[in-house]
């Protein structure tokens, strides 16, 4: 089955002043996505600009497939003036999807503001077993909170300054947790996905602790099929691809 779809736009709605959620029905038939993986998204339909851009998969849902971006270059002001019925390709699923966490572990979600948009998928479909850790700069950028209420029995909020939630960034709060958890260290399974400094921040932890996880790598990409070798990381095994090895990686594979 062909990577390749036209999709048409259902709806490009506003949730806040940057942020964007789309939602589009292939117009064929389409590999399942898994959460993890990411799509390659025409933005616009002209040839300015030529590349597709990366999005995380959101959710998939019955009319189709959603994406959770924030606005922040030209490629995604021209993604947010997309209209319903508009007809888009997309190339994708790409990448690999987050590990299944054992039956003794205890899966806990760190997001760091857009971060959310690649977790989400996993939240839905860990059924409410997982513990959630959602940062952002302010209570305006937490975005989708009351859907993900709907997927958690623990939903930890932070922003940076105190607007809503605890007061700090999202990794001091994951610390804090820990202490306060420390009978049950063992039976974490982190999974992370935020800007580089939070997943660092994280990976640090994660060592200091003993603890292990996954975490969703962001990187400009071209291609998106491995081809370009424009989104390697650095791993304790060499650089790898973000598109093809990844995006997603154990905690402790990536070298910062």
């Amino acid at each position: 089955m062909s990577r390749y779809f036209k999709a048409e736009v259902i709806s490009n709605l506003t949730l806040n002043n940057n942020s964007n959620l789309l939602t589009i029905a292939p117009l064929q038939t389409i590999i399942d996505p898994e959460p993890g993986q990411f799509y390659m998204i025409d933005v616009g339909n002209t040839y300015d600009p030529l590349l597709k851009r990366p999005f995380s998969l959101f959710r998939k849902i019955p009319e189709g497939i959603q994406f959770l971006y924030r606005v922040i270059g030209r490629g995604t002001m021209l993604m947010k003036e997309l209209k319903s019925r508009e007809i888009i390709n997309v190339l994708g699923p790409f990448g690999n999807k987050y590990p299944e966490p054992e039956s003794d572990k205890i899966p806990l979600l760190i997001a760091g503001g857009i971060g959310m948009a690649s977790l989400f998928s996993l939240a839905e479909a860990l059924s409410k077993k997982a513990y959630i850790l959602y940062g952002a700069r302010n209570k305006d950028e937490l975005l989708m909170l009351d859907e993900l209420k709907g997927l958690t029995d623990e939903l930890i909020i932070s922003t940076d300054d105190g607007s809503i939630g605890k007061k700090g960034m999202i990794s001091d709060v994951l610390n804090e947790f820990l202490i306060h958890h420390s009978s049950l260290i063992t039976h974490y399974l982190l999974y992370a996905c935020g800007p580089k400094p939070m997943l660092e921040a994280v990976s640090r932890i994660a060592r200091e602790k003993g603890l292990k996880g996954y975490m969703s790598v962001e990187e400009n990409m071209a291609c998106g099929v491995g081809a370009c070798l424009g989104c390697t990381v650095k791993t304790i095994d060499g650089y790898k691809r973000v598109c093809k090895e990844g995006p997603v990686f154990p905690i402790e594979e990536i070298v910062w």
